[in-house]
């Protein structure tokens, strides 16, 4: 015996694909975390239609086993690659040498992510040595970003990560750091 679908069911589908295919094309094309109030901004959906389209998505492009996936990053949404293509993916950018960050600018980060807020003094003790070039670096990138003044004599500026930092780790947020004992652990091993 065939079942036939009636005509509502068949049209609510069709039209949770066209919100997954817009939601899809708006991640694809943006390059960052959109979060729920900017997609729902453009799409003029509810944020919890759009939350749980979302989680849908998430599943079904982990589940396919693709070149991408769908993930919660910097208090948003971003369309990334597949871990599992990692080892390719540096082999490529490794011939591009924008996307690279040198040795002293990643310690510099590390540094900033897990004593922020931190001045340039107390970052350059750390170090021990002139962090100039490498802040500006930072900067520039987008990675690092000034939070304010200490209050201090001389108010020296403090620095903090942003949501770049975030984006160019694959972190939904700072909590998702290792800790120093893990990291201690990892060495040890």
């Amino acid at each position: 015996m065939i079942f036939f679908k009636p005509f509502w069911y068949i049209w609510f589908t069709l039209e949770t694909k066209e919100k997954k295919s817009l939601i899809e094309a708006l991640l694809f094309v943006s390059g960052e975390p959109l979060s729920l109030a900017e997609l729902k901004n453009v799409t003029e959906l509810p944020e919890s239609d759009i939350k749980q389209l979302l989680d849908e998505m998430i599943v079904e492009y982990k589940d396919r086993e693709g070149g991408l996936l769908i993930q919660e990053i910097a208090n948003g949404y971003q369309m990334v690659t597949n871990p599992q293509n990692a080892q390719w993916i540096k082999k490529y950018k490794s011939t591009s040498p924008s996307g690279k960050l040198s040795m002293p600018a990643l310690e510099t980060l590390a540094i900033i992510a897990y004593k922020q807020p931190i001045i340039k003094a107390e970052l350059e003790q750390i170090r021990g040595v002139n962090s100039d070039g490498v802040m500006k670096t930072l900067l520039d990138r987008r990675l690092i970003k000034i939070l304010g003044r200490k209050e201090v004599p001389g108010k020296p500026l403090l620095y903090a990560t942003t949501r770049e930092f975030l984006q160019y780790f694959g972190l939904k947020d700072l909590t998702e750091l290792p800790t120093i004992s893990e990291l201690t652990r990892e060495e040890a091993a």
